[in-house]
């Protein structure tokens, strides 16, 4: 008999806890596909033009995560970046061992019609990059951070404004 409880116990404990799950009301964010909250809201925005190349590989990120834009949308995202290369990690010859860029979005989501600001918030990333002898390397190595980090902006900002929108409709 002591060896049927100890084969009990496993099988037991997760069921209890998928028996609890339901009482701490968790639920997908995009429970309800297309038709959701958050979906019907990011089908619903056009993001404003965002200068400079990092600028424009975070819209690109952007649109990839909302989708196609809508002929007059209701909303408008408006970001402000903040795109910085730190050197760090001194060699010898005084020269940089490793990089540091970090990209920061300052971002708001204003309702077209209204002008009223529903979101203001902020997202960043950084990657670390390492220096090496060969200058064609190194930029190579800034621009493929640059396009992970405009990634992970976008989406960081999607996530957010996924959670505005469940929490707005309920």
């Amino acid at each position: 008999m002591p060896d049927a409880r100890r084969l009990l116990i496993p099988v037991a404990l997760p069921l209890l806890a998928l028996l609890a799950l339901p009482g701490c009301q968790l639920s997908p964010v995009y429970a309800g596909g297309n038709a959701s909250a958050p979906a019907t809201l990011l089908a619903d925005i056009a993001i404003a033009p965002i200068p400079e190349r990092a600028g424009f590989m975070v819209r690109q990120a952007l649109e990839d995560q909302f989708g196609l834009a809508v002929a007059s949308p209701r909303y408008r995202l408006e970001i402000a970046l903040d795109d910085q290369i730190t050197a760090f990690g001194v060699r010898g010859d005084s020269s940089a061992a490793r990089e540091r860029r970090t990209l920061r979005a300052r971002y708001r989501l204003v309702d077209v019609a209204t002008g009223t600001v529903l979101v203001d918030d902020t997202a960043a990333a950084d990657a670390g990059i390492d220096r090496v002898s060969s200058n064609f390397a190194v930029v190579a190595a800034e621009t493929t951070a640059l396009e992970r980090l405009s990634v992970d902006l976008a989406r960081q900002i999607s996530a957010r404004l996924a959670r505005y929108a469940r929490a707005a409709k309920g």
